[in-house]
């Protein structure tokens, strides 16, 4: 028999962070400890009394550690509701309550992010017994406290001292378990879809991310909004300055970002409402900032600005007449940023950590979820179609390809002039494409004259090359297409324009 309702608490983990701690509040709150074999070790180490699962159940660890805690005198012991029937069959088989459970799972995640991980490594780092623990324990809230995080152990230790963890407490742990075990499963699936499934898109999504920043709003101040974080992913940028960022701020943050990525040489992208009003690339990065902001400056007001290489104190201190909402930069000089910081208290600046960029893209939709691959396509001009009767000059195939680049990341409809490396008219969003070409035109006024122009997606009538034309344009690159593609280059031949056909479309709704 069990002594008189004696109470158990079971130690097995992983990440020992804290466990000496935890394990000190339940001997002085008056549990006996149990703990698996390497956990054991541990606290006797620290100086614990502590009984081994192996001599509570009478059964060894077996087949090199893969059977430690599946045993009915453990899962019993936490399964077991505080009824008379139940604590009855618990004396009937000698089983004593577990009334705190601290385990965390083998670290399956941090192993298959080294390159080197095998298949067979992998596996071993599937945890069994720990997730069955954590599930129990978690089911029998009502009478178990489970702890799968050292952050939660500090908090715990406390209520212990004082008598008990509250009913409500052990609810939010159990909830905390098993979003853990969920998310735990669906790494190891998604690592095992990767290892045996040849498609892009997997037959079964598993979303797992974790709140990182409640936000203030949303895209209005109605909407509640927060920024989560794929789970096991480190943040991608760092605030270096200001004040929180925004919903708005991150939408378009993430399309300037993307954007600066595109491109080799230094890059500035001026974004606004997540559209680019400006992109130029220069041999530095001041120049290429001064092309940005010319190609339309009213709208850089209250912008948010990429840069692709470390912000210096030239380019900072000739940014000092804009308000600007974000700038981010893979890093920052330190005068420069020193320099930023004095320009206003709430200029927000952020550091990119890393320049990986997510493998699908996700979107909720009415019907469901939509994912696709993002696009990353930089066609090489080399690989175009010259379709008009006119080859374009060098000047112009140079202009053409950074136009394309460009091109992929204004929202459809899309035209965007360009002269050199830097764009002069940009037409975003309009709902048909020859309206694109006047808001451009309008954009570049008299910088349209020998300007060239990219089209996201095909001239569905000649309209739209008349419009160019009609601006100054003298060149055209576009994915072509349309049933009326002969009518289109008819009229790039009849007004003296170059065109030339990519194959490729670059919608962006």
């Amino acid at each position: 028999m069990i002594p008189e309702r004696e109470r158990l608490a079971l130690f097995s983990v992983s990440d020992k962070t804290g466990l000496p701690s935890i394990a000190q509040a339940a001997l002085d709150a008056g549990y006996r400890l149990v703990a698996s074999g390497g956990t054991a070790r541990h606290l006797r180490t620290a100086g614990l009394s502590v009984t081994e699962v192996s001599e509570m159940t009478g059964f060894p660890e077996i087949l090199g550690g893969r059977v430690k805690t599946l045993h009915p005198i453990v899962h019993g012991g936490i399964l077991a509701r505080h009824s008379d029937a139940d604590l009855a069959e618990l004396d009937q088989h000698g089983i004593a309550p577990i009334a705190l459970v601290v385990v965390n799972l083998y670290p399956f995640r941090e192993t298959i992010a080294h390159p080197e991980t095998t298949l067979a490594d992998a596996v071993e780092q599937i945890d069994i017994g720990g997730v069955a623990l954590l599930r129990a324990a978690a089911k029998n809230f009502e009478n178990v406290t489970v702890l799968c995080d050292p952050a939660d152990y500090e908090a715990a230790a406390k209520a212990l001292r004082e008598g008990e963890v509250l009913l409500a407490e052990r609810q939010r742990l159990a909830l905390k378990a098993f979003r853990h075990t969920a998310t735990y499963d669906a790494a190891i699936a998604d690592y095992l879809a990767g290892q045996t499934e040849a498609e892009v898109l997997p037959e079964q999504l598993h979303i797992t991310a974790r709140k990182w920043q409640a936000l203030r709003y949303g895209e209005n101040p109605h909407q509640q909004a927060a920024l989560y974080l794929p789970e096991g992913a480190e943040p991608a940028f760092v605030t270096l300055h200001g004040k929180a960022m925004s919903y708005n701020n991150w939408r378009d943050m993430d399309g300037a970002w993307n954007a600066v990525l595109d491109f080799d040489l230094p890059t500035v992208v001026i974004s606004k409402h997540a559209n680019p009003c400006g992109i130029a690339s220069a041999e530095t990065l001041l120049a290429a900032y001064q092309a940005a902001l010319a190609s339309d400056p009213i709208s850089a007001f209250g912008s948010v600005i990429a840069v692709n290489r470390p912000l210096d104190l030239a380019t900072a201190e000739a940014m000092k007449g804009l308000f600007i909402e974000v700038l981010v930069a893979p890093d920052f000089h330190e005068d420069a940023l020193a320099r930023l910081k004095r320009k206003s208290k709430n200029l927000r600046l952020l550091r990119a950590t890393g320049q990986e960029r997510p493998r699908l893209i996700v979107r909720t939709n009415v019907a469901g979820l939509l994912a696709m691959t993002p696009d990353r396509s930089t066609e090489p001009a080399a690989g175009w179609r010259i379709v008009g009767q006119r080859p374009p000059s060098a000047a112009e195939l140079s202009a053409l390809d950074f136009a394309w680049r460009v091109v992929k990341h204004v929202k459809s409809n899309a035209i965007v002039f360009v002269k050199g490396n830097a764009t002069v008219g940009v037409g975003a969003g309009q709902m048909s494409r020859v309206d694109a070409v006047r808001l451009a035109a309008v954009k570049a006024g008299d910088r349209s004259r020998g300007a060239v122009l990219a089209s996201d997606a095909f001239f569905p009538f000649p309209d739209g090359v008349e419009a160019a034309a009609e601006a100054g344009v003298t060149a055209i690159v576009q994915p072509g297409g349309s049933k009326r593609d002969a009518e289109v280059i008819a009229a790039a031949d009849r007004l003296g324009l170059a065109m030339l056909f990519t194959g490729v479309r670059h919608f962006l709704h």
